[in-house]
């Protein structure tokens, strides 16, 4: 998979709660196979994390659990 070329022209989005004010948020976009790729709002051009369907699943399942809570 060419994931390098997927990245610069991946359909980029942020949560609607970020606003449009900056701040430090984080941008996601899907990929092919299911991927789902995650990467800095503030660093563009900067390394994204690639997760696979389960493992964005997993993730996103935790999070609505409040798992990852402070």
């Amino acid at each position: 998979m060419k994931t390098d070329n997927e990245l610069a022209t991946a359909a980029w989005r942020k949560a609607k709660a970020s606003g449009s004010s900056g701040g430090s948020c984080v941008e996601v976009a899907p990929l092919s196979g299911g991927r789902v790729a995650v990467r800095d709002s503030k660093n563009r051009s900067g390394p994204a994390l690639i997760f696979t369907a389960p493992e964005w699943t997993a993730f996103k399942d935790g999070m609505s659990k409040g798992e990852f809570d402070f």
